[in-house]
């Protein structure tokens, strides 16, 4: 997808953009030369994070290869890989939701109350609609009803920013606090099952949850998932919405000039972002657990987002490297706990790689080392701002 070309604000024709010859841009590269930069500046953070790992549990005095190696075995093979795939289903949704937003260069940090939230519909009314209704009703019309809480948690962050351009950094992860104890709430209340001691909501029926990819134990809820990233991978490089997407991140001005409703762009990325994290919960819940339990969280969000900034916040992008996280995950708790580890070392090497990451892309930024871990539109919004700072 082009985003060279802008949009006429009365006939939606395109015209050619202003001239940027003011503006210095980057050396030309060929496409080569381009590939295996983005995929050296991909590899590095994780490579440099896997290494100072290493180091850290040669200081706890474990063999690093043991380590690494019972991750790859514990994480690929016996059914390994099919625990992987599970996790891989949440995981990129949440994923997709995070880049839906940061693409729009809008920041939803409200992932875990929209994702407990969505969790919490779904455990909370699923044992009554899978057995009031067919599978195929029932199933469809949970998720739905997850997606519709989880992007109605989105409304005040956007409205708010929309109107009043108040921070939502700050909203979002204020609605996220809420939504986490409303979750405790119902499941402490309406949605407990009393004949259990640990507040808890009841288990979904066993014939209720996601039914298996043929041929293995993997629920259907990773093909809808990997289906949701391709369609968005397709609608963000290949669509309208897309190119006003991306026109509306590098610049609100230059959007608002090519007649794109401001307000009504920062409230449909919300909503969509809030959906898709909403509808990972709902898949993992039909998929996976089958109830939910007070102050449970497993904060997905926060352990995925250096891999969405990795993927360069491209859809298609983030499939491998959500799969490498998934294999860290699923083998990482079993070797952690064979080498007698805290299973918390694994955001450790999360950090790392988030560390190193920032680190590349600074020097970068400073040395035009290929290509960025932004898109092409707020490279150029970045590059814009940098140069009007150094002329004031």
């Amino acid at each position: 997808m082009t985003t060279n070309m802008q949009l006429a604000p009365s006939t939606g024709a395109p015209q050619p953009a202003p001239s940027t010859d003011a503006v210095p841009q980057p050396k030309q590269r060929g496409r080569g030369r381009a590939a295996v930069d983005v995929l050296v500046r991909t590899i590095t953070p994780v490579v440099l994070a896997l290494l100072a790992g290493a180091l850290v549990l040669l200081m706890l005095g474990k063999d690093p290869l043991q380590f690494y190696g019972d991750i790859v075995y514990y994480g690929l093979a016996g059914n390994g890989w099919q625990n992987s795939m599970i996790a891989m289903a949440p995981l990129l949704l949440i994923a997709l939701g995070l880049i839906i937003a940061f693409r729009g260069k809008l920041w939803n940090l409200g992932y875990n109350g929209q994702y407990l939230l969505g969790a919490a519909i779904v455990a909370g009314f699923g044992p009554d609609i899978l057995v009031s209704f067919p599978l195929a009703i029932g199933i469809p019309l949970l998720a739905i009803m997850a997606i519709v809480v989880g992007a109605a948690w989105t409304i005040i962050p956007a409205l708010l920013k929309a109107k009043y351009g108040t921070n939502e950094i700050i909203t979002t992860l204020m609605m996220s606090f809420i939504g986490v104890s409303v979750t405790n709430i119902l499941v402490k209340g309406p949605f407990q099952d009393a004949s259990v001691a640990v507040p808890q909501t009841r288990e979904l029926p066993f014939d209720g949850m996601l039914p298996y990819i043929p041929g293995t134990k993997v629920h259907i809820g990773f093909i809808i998932a990997i289906l949701m990233v391709l369609a968005f991978h397709f609608i963000l490089k290949r669509t309208s919405f897309g190119l006003r997407l991306d026109v509306f991140g590098a610049s609100t001005k230059s959007a608002k000039h090519v007649g794109i409703d401001a307000r009504k762009m920062t409230i449909v990325i919300f909503v969509l972002s809030g959906a898709m994290i909403a509808l990972a919960a709902a898949i993992d819940i039909m998929g996976l657990w089958g109830y939910l339990r007070t102050n449970w969280n497993p904060a997905y969000g926060d352990k995925i987002l250096p891999f969405v900034f990795l993927a360069r916040l491209n859809p298609l992008a983030s499939i491998p490297l959500v799969a490498f996280y998934a294999v860290l995950a699923t083998g990482g708790t079993i070797a952690a706990q064979a080498s007698n580890l805290s299973v918390d070392f694994l955001l450790v090497i999360v950090a790392l790689i988030l560390m190193f990451m920032t680190i590349i892309e600074y020097i970068g930024m400073k040395r035009d080392l290929g290509q960025s871990y932004l898109p092409q539109g707020l490279r150029q919004s970045l590059r814009l701002g940098s140069v009007g700072r150094k002329k004031q």
